[in-house]
Order: structure tokens, then sequence, then C-alpha cells
């Protein structure tokens, strides 16, 4: 199985300031070590040819959070929440895309 970890860096922050640049490194560098220390015995996994592709970004209160985008199999999805969980990293919770609260 390929495991890809992607860091979503904000695109808002200014480069000028040192917080955002420190922070956008310490979020690709925890993303590196996601993909190939921690879940490095998925890549084991059968079938080979499947993937499994995670993103990881901060929250509002700088918390490290991730989600999966793509359908992968439940035992792989539980050894996923499995390693996050244990690095203290929050699932990522997002709004639906449709929610439409209009009355017809």
């Amino acid at each position: 199985m390929t495991v890809t970890v992607l860091p979503i860096i904000e695109q808002d922050a200014k480069p000028a300031v040192p917080l955002a640049k420190v922070m956008n490194e310490r979020l690709k560098r925890l993303a590196a070590e996601l993909e190939s220390i921690h879940l490095k015995d998925l890549k084991s996994v059968e079938p080979m040819f499947e993937d499994v592709v995670i993103y990881m970004s901060y929250n509002s209160k700088y918390s490290v959070r991730w989600k999966i985008v793509n359908d992968v199999p439940e035992h792989v999805s539980s050894l996923v929440t499995a390693q996050c969980d244990m690095l203290g990293y929050i699932k990522w919770k997002e709004a639906s895309l449709y929610n439409f609260n209009g009355k017809s």
C-alpha cells in the first residue's frame, strides 16, 4: 500500500511572520514523520496497489489535525486513527458541503 501524508499549508500566512514559517516547517516535518515512521507498517498491507492519502493541518488552536481523503478499508482507517491518537493529533472535523437550511 502506498502511504502519502500531505501537509496543508495555510497560504494566508505572510512569509515574513517568523511564527508562520516555523509552524509550516513543523507541519511538513510531522507529515514526513507520520508517513515514513509511524505508518511504515501500512506499506506492507495488501493489496499493494492501493493508496491511503492523509491531509494534515492545524486547527484554529494550532493543534495538529488529520483526515483520510480517499476510500480505504476499515482496518487501514483504524490503524491510521490509532497512530494519530497516540501522537496526540485530532481527527479533522469537517462541515458538510451540502448543508442546506432553506425551507422549500
